[in-house]
């Protein structure tokens, strides 16, 4: 009901509206609308209230909220209508909260939070994750591919996110197999999480955290030269609801085209935004924690790294990949 509010203030196009209106219009008492105002101000909408005149909207939120996304979110799966985007204003991990709600909700639907204080990337990695800085959601799928494919998600999502970064003029770099880098320091981490069985997937998360708007002095001293944000490789602030809107729809995209064709598009646009292949690189293998070097030579039709060592050809299915600089 305060999304309805919200829509019903933004029909007025900054007259006032009287609470009686809004509560005839939305079926409500004028009580509940002075309660779901009482809100929407807490959630960041300015709203002024006059005697005998109502109430007016003066300004809207930056708040990752479904009356923001909606407008203009033009995607046929992912977060089609207010029941498929959760909004939190604090969560220990999106990922966590997906995973609890997966039998509850449909594909497609979206946890999204303004901050988070326990994300987790790989290797159990602690994520920076302030409030209103970033973009901190998951999504929740349930997908009609094999569970063997399920990594292939996450390469999916990389390039989603570097599909959008193009839309706003930002060069995207894809580090294997899904961070999101500029000059070495990682804007975006992605972590995908499955419950399924041998032949099918029951549910599949794949949280992403992107560092939109948080300075170089805001990052904890342990990072702040390995992370980065894209306010600061655009040279200004970045809209949040913008540029959420925007990997929304570009996942949405892929999608579409895996669960019709399978994943050799999105391979191939992997490639296009790698910075891994034909370079040095250390790994760290998740199997078993040995590390090795050797040359990114591609990777295979599962999405697996393929690196030539000294020793010969090994075909990497999870781990950490570093790029050497000499």
């Amino acid at each position: 009901m305060q999304n309805k509010t919200v829509e019903f203030l933004k029909e007025a196009k900054g007259e006032f509206v009287s609470g009686a209106g809004i509560a005839e219009k939305l079926g409500i008492t004028r009580t509940a609308v002075w309660k779901h105002i009482k809100k929407l101000r807490t959630l960041g909408y300015d709203i002024e209230s006059r005697e005998k005149s109502g109430y007016s909207l003066r300004g809207l939120t930056e708040k990752l909220l479904p009356a923001e996304i909606l407008p203009g979110l033009d995607t046929k799966i992912i977060g089609t209508d207010e029941n498929k985007i959760r909004h939190f204003e604090s969560v220990d991990s999106t990922n966590g909260v997906a995973k609890s709600l997966a039998s509850k909700y449909p594909d497609g639907t979206i946890i999204v939070a303004e901050e988070q204080t326990g994300g987790k990337g790989r290797l159990d990695r602690s994520f920076f994750s302030p409030n209103g800085k970033g973009i901190w959601f998951s999504l929740l799928l349930h997908p009609n591919f094999l569970p063997k494919d399920a990594p292939k998600a996450t390469l999916t999502a990389a390039v989603a996110v570097a599909r959008a970064m193009d839309k706003f003029n930002l060069k995207a770099q894809i580090k294997w197999p899904n961070d999101i880098m500029h000059d070495g320091r990682k804007i975006v981490g992605i972590l995908t999480e499955m419950s399924g069985e041998i032949s099918r997937i029951n549910y599949l998360v794949i949280g992403m955290g992107i560092n939109v708007n948080i300075s170089r002095e805001e990052f904890p001293p342990e990072i702040r030269d390995i992370a980065a944000s894209l306010s600061e490789v655009a040279g200004k602030e970045i809209s949040r609801i913008e540029f959420f809107r925007a990997v929304l729809e570009e996942f949405d995209k892929l999608y579409i085209e895996i669960l019709k064709n399978g994943f050799d598009d999105v391979l191939k646009l992997w490639r296009k935004y790698n910075i891994t292949l034909g370079k040095n690189i250390r790994v760290i293998s998740a199997e078993n924690g040995e590390t090795f070097e050797g040359v990114a030579v591609d990777i295979d039709s599962d999405g697996a790294l393929v690196v030539d060592t000294p020793e010969g050809r090994r075909t990497v299915y999870a781990g950490d990949v570093s790029i050497r600089t000499k």
